[in-house]
C-alpha cells in the first residue's frame, strides 16, 4: 500500500511542479497598443449564437489599432443568429454575414465552417473566434505584435473564464487547472516535439499566407479537438506556434449550464491523450481516487502532504488564469466529481460514439490517425 502511495504523491508532485513552472514563468500575452497596418480577417462560426453576438460585435468593434473585416458564418441555427447578425452589418460596413453551406461528410460543423470563412476572407492574418468571446481593445494589436515579433505561424489565446453560477464554478475551472499542470506552456513555442502541444479553439491567429498553403482545417476536417490537432500539425511541419494565457484580453462565458458542461466538456475531453483510453482512464484515475485512498490509508503526515500539495496547485493555477483560488479550493472535492462525471460521460460516448452538439453527431477519432 505505501508503495502505491508513494507513486500517487510522485504523480502529484509532479503536476505541482508544472503548475509552479507555468505560474513563474508567466505566459501571458503581453499587452501593446503598437498601431499595425495590417488587414485582419476576424472570423465567427455560429451556430444558435444569438444570445453572445451582441457582445462580441460590439467588442470587436471597440478593437483599437487594426484595420479588419469581420465575417460572421451562420452555420444553419435554429434561433435569430442570422437576423442579429445581418442586423449589424447593415448598420457597419466592417460588419459582413454569409451562411454556411450543407455540412458536407467526413468534416466537423466547427472545421467545415472555419474553412468557408477562411474561403472568403481577404485578410493579410486570419483570427478565428468563437461566438461567446469578448475582445479587450487591445487585444488585436497585442496579439499581431506577439504574432509578428516571434514569427509565428498560429498564436492561439487560452481565454479568461467568466463564471457567474455554481454551475459553471465547478465545471469550468477544470479546463485551466488540467491545462496548467500537464503542460508547460512555454515548451509549446520553445520544443520542437509535437507532443508539447496545446491551443484553445477560441482564438487562433494565422498569417493568411501560411494559413492557405497547409488549409489546417481542411486537412483536419474530421477533428473535434481541430485546435489541438492544428498545432501540432503545425509544429509537425516544422513552423512555429505559441499558447498563451490571454492575461485579461480575452474572456469568454464557454456554459451556462452544468448539462451544457458537462456536454461540452465530454466531447473533447479525451482529445490531450490522442483519444486513447490506455492513456485516459489512468491518468484520470489516478488524479480522482489517487487522494481518497491516501485520506483513507494514508499516515497522518502523509494526509498533510497532500493537502498542502493540493492547496499549492489550484492556488499556481488559479492565479495564473485569472480565477478565484479562494472559490477553487473551496469547490475542489465537487469540481474533482464532477471531473469523474465528466470523464464517464468521455468513456461512454466514445465506445457509443453519441455525443451530440448542437444538434450535430460528433465522433471522436484518435489524434495522432
Amino acid at each position: 500500500m505505501q508503495i502505491l502511495i508513494l507513486l500517487i504523491f510522485i504523480f502529484l508532485l509532479a503536476r505541482l511542479l508544472v503548475a509552479a513552472y507555468n505560474y513563474y514563468s508567466n505566459p501571458r500575452l503581453p499587452a501593446s497598443r503598437r498601431s499595425s497596418d495590417e488587414f485582419v480577417s476576424i472570423l465567427i462560426p455560429a451556430r444558435n449564437e444569438a444570445q453572445n453576438l451582441q457582445l462580441i460585435l460590439n467588442s470587436v468593434l471597440g478593437l483599437k489599432g487594426v484595420n479588419y473585416e469581420v465575417i460572421v458564418l451562420d452555420d444553419h441555427s435554429e434561433d435569430e443568429t442570422f437576423s442579429m447578425a445581418s442586423s449589424y452589418a447593415s448598420r457597419h460596413e466592417a460588419i459582413k454575414v454569409i451562411r454556411g453551406k450543407p455540412l458536407n461528410k467526413g468534416w466537423t460543423g466547427k472545421n467545415y465552417a472555419c474553412w468557408q470563412l477562411a474561403e472568403v476572407a481577404k485578410g493579410e492574418y486570419l483570427l478565428f473566434v468563437d461566438a461567446d468571446v469578448n475582445l479587450h481593445p487591445l487585444l488585436l494589436s497585442s496579439a499581431l505584435h506577439r504574432l509578428k515579433e516571434q514569427k509565428l505561424s498560429l498564436l492561439s489565446l487560452f481565454s479568461n473564464q467568466q463564471m457567474l453560477s455554481l454551475a459553471e464554478q465547478s465545471t469550468v475551472p477544470l479546463m485551466h487547472y488540467l491545462l496548467l499542470t500537464l503542460l508547460p506552456l512555454k515548451l509549446i513555442l520553445g520544443h520542437r516535439f509535437a507532443v508539447f502541444s496545446a491551443a484553445c479553439g477560441q482564438f487562433m491567429l494565422f498569417p493568411a499566407k501560411e494559413y492557405h498553403r497547409h488549409r489546417w482545417h481542411e486537412t483536419l476536417r474530421d477533428k473535434v479537438a481541430e485546435d489541438l490537432c492544428i498545432m501540432k500539425a503545425l509544429k509537425e511541419a516544422g513552423l512555429r506556434g505559441e499558447g498563451l494565457m490571454a492575461n485579461g484580453l480575452v474572456s469568454c462565458r464557454m456554459y451556462r449550464s452544468f448539462n451544457e458542461a458537462i456536454m461540452g466538456f465530454s466531447k473533447n475531453f479525451m482529445a490531450p491523450f490522442d483519444n486513447r483510453l490506455s492513456l485516459f482512464l489512468p491518468f484520470i484515475v489516478t488524479l480522482s481516487l489517487g487522494p481518497l485512498l491516501i485520506m483513507a490509508a494514508g499516515e497522518p503526515y502523509q494526509v498533510v502532504g497532500l493537502i498542502l500539495i493540493i492547496f499549492s496547485t489550484r492556488i499556481y493555477t488559479s492565479k495564473l488564469a485569472g480565477e478565484n483560488w479562494r472559490i477553487n479550493l473551496l469547490l475542489h472535492p465537487l469540481q474533482m466529481l464532477n471531473l469523474v462525471i465528466i470523464s464517464w460521460t468521455a468513456v461512454q460516448q466514445y465506445f457509443f460514439k453519441n455525443s451530440v452538439w448542437k444538434g450535430r453527431v460528433v465522433v471522436q477519432v484518435p489524434a495522432s490517425s
